[in-house]
């Protein structure tokens, strides 16, 4: 196998290698995890998706999810707008008013909505038990609006209930700075016998939306972590095969999609168990539910869990609970990118541009790589001395291949040249390609981040094109720096390549697109001063002065 084909090799191998982990991250991101059987224990989740699923899903017959509205409870925050609907208390709507919407024109991100269009995404709870309240019972309020006044450092937001002796508060307190939300229910006592309590906290969201495109599949779906089970996803497609019910001493549940996660989080050390559940055709929740204490007649106790609801930055996840930073997920190469991402954050910590320190990232990656990519080029520029020969054994032999062949090998042992040298350098290169892939990909930190001129947003595409189309000349480029092919199907394909190339490009973020162009600038002036200095040296070999 000469190095051309090699090249093709591994550039083949390379698009294979990525195409594989993005269809990976779309059609299977999880790894099936068994169910434990569900039990008849009170509170437990057997109740949630057996006898009492009634009390807590809204179905009618045919299949179709309905959810009633109350009156809405405005809350403002220095990072929220959120809407808080008197029936059930829900979560309705959710703003993050320090992220921008898809299209900034839009305002701010909508991170829920009960809107169903474009999505359905609402985070609901409420307790499991007799004349108890759950997402369905209506709740009442003094007042409407609440704004985080200044200098505060946290906001309640306080609903009623009242029936049967028992009189329950649902309290959302909102912190200033902060994605994490308490969620508590003060219950007393007022009847004449025990009550048992299982308090039950889910999101609730459909299977349509937030899915990504065809050229950058991103994950939306389920997701918990347990210190015994680390972190799992579960698609929709799972939810709808077989309801999970997972037993733990730890751990969250919630949802994730691209840039951003929810979740629930009960308090350290509370038993829970985790749930899914599908609604209806498209809505399906996710959950969990904690037994607690009998209160006695006359009695009182409180109840309540977190809710996060944020970006996926790593400052914010590390305030949530333990393993929620692994909703930033890189998949296989996860060890090859949190080191690259952190290097990165620390150059942008110094630049304070992220279009600057993906360059000076992709610089000191180069450099790494140095020694190896020279061997790789060495073994290139060495075949492109050889080339006229080779044509001239191609001419000279014809379609003889066997002898072609061992000609080759001859060549190859008299000049010392290893035809796979060029091909292990590029190999050991490619995992860290595709983890600097996914770290740029998946930052919510590039989302909206300008470099310079044109480009306002690197997480989103060029444009006007101009990064791809100056990517694509690089690769003709690095092409016509190659050792010319003699078979002419491989000439063709190594023209058509870095057009092929080009078109993948025009869809990815225009902060990948600058690494890649960087990247190929760096080894366009490597593989020239290999070229030169392999060339120089063939010439002296010969006797014939450059001159």
């Amino acid at each position: 196998m000469d190095t051309r084909r090699l090249i093709l090799f591994v550039i083949f191998s390379f698009s294979i290698l990525m195409l594989w982990d993005a269809w990976q991250q779309k059609a299977n991101p999880v790894v099936n995890t068994p169910t434990t059987a569900q039990t008849a224990t009170p509170g437990a989740p057997a109740a949630v998706n057996g006898g009492t699923a009634s009390d807590m899903q809204s179905t009618v017959n045919d299949g179709s999810f309905k959810l009633a509205s109350g009156q809405r409870i405005k809350v403002k925050t220095d990072l929220f707008e959120a809407d808080i609907d008197t029936v059930g208390g829900d979560l309705r709507r959710l703003v993050l008013n320090k992220h921008r919407a898809e299209e900034v024109k839009n305002g701010n991100f909508v991170l829920m909505d009960d809107t169903f269009k474009p999505m359905f995404y609402v985070a609901q709870s409420g307790l499991m038990g007799a004349d108890l309240p759950n997402h369905k019972s209506q709740f009442t309020t003094t007042a409407t609006s609440y704004n985080l006044a200044d200098g505060a450092a946290s906001q309640e937001v306080r609903l009623s209930w009242v029936g049967n002796g028992v009189t329950v508060n649902k309290i959302y307190t909102f912190h200033r700075g902060s994605y994490v939300i308490d969620v508590r229910y003060q219950i007393n006592n007022g009847s004449a016998a025990a009550i048992t309590p299982s308090a039950y906290y889910q999101i609730v969201h459909d299977s349509e939306s937030n899915q990504g495109s065809a050229m950058m599949p991103t994950f939306t779906g389920g997701a918990y972590f347990t210190d015994a089970d680390k972190f799992k996803k579960v698609k929709f497609g799972d939810m709808a095969d077989q309801n999970l019910s997972k037993t733990s001493k730890d751990g969250w549940i919630g949802l994730i999609q691209h840039y951003f996660a929810s979740a629930w989080i009960p308090k350290v050390g509370v038993e829970r168990e985790f749930y899914t559940k599908k609604l209806s055709d498209n809505i399906y929740a996710m959950g969990v539910v904690t037994p607690n204490a009998p209160i006695a007649a006359g009695a009182s106790a409180e109840v309540g869990a977190q809710l996060f609801a944020g970006p996926q930055t790593e400052k914010e996840l590390v305030k949530g609970a333990p393993g929620l930073e692994y909703t930033v997920d890189y998949g296989w190469l996860t060890v090859i990118a949190k080191p690259l991402f952190w290097v990165l954050s620390k150059i942008y910590g110094v630049v304070h541009n992220w279009g600057v320190a993906i360059i000076l990232l992709t610089v000191l990656i180069k450099a790494a790589f140095f020694p190896l990519s020279a061997a790789s080029y060495k073994s290139m520029a060495q075949m492109r001395e050889l080339a006229p020969r080779l044509q001239s054994m191609k001419e000279k032999f014809g379609d003889d291949k066997q002898k072609m062949q061992q000609a080759m090998l001859e060549m190859y042992r008299t000049e010392k040249i290893n035809p796979m040298g060029g091909c292990l350098p590029i190999i050991v290169q490619i995992p860290v390609f595709i983890a600097l892939y996914w770290v740029l990909l998946g930052s919510v930190e590039l989302r909206h981040a300008p470099f310079f001129g044109w480009i306002q947003d690197l997480s989103a595409t060029d444009p006007w094109f101009i990064l791809p189309i100056l990517m694509g000349a690089t690769m003709i480029i690095q092409t016509y720096l190659n050792p010319a092919p003699t078979d002419p199907i491989q000439a063709k394909v190594m023209k058509i390549m870095p057009v092929v190339f080009s078109v993948f490009f025009f869809f990815f973020p225009a902060g990948l697109v600058l690494y890649w162009l960087v990247n190929n600038i760096l080894s366009i002036a490597q593989q020239w001063y290999v070229n030169k200095t392999i060339h120089a040296a063939a010439l002296a070999k010969k006797g014939i002065s450059k001159s």
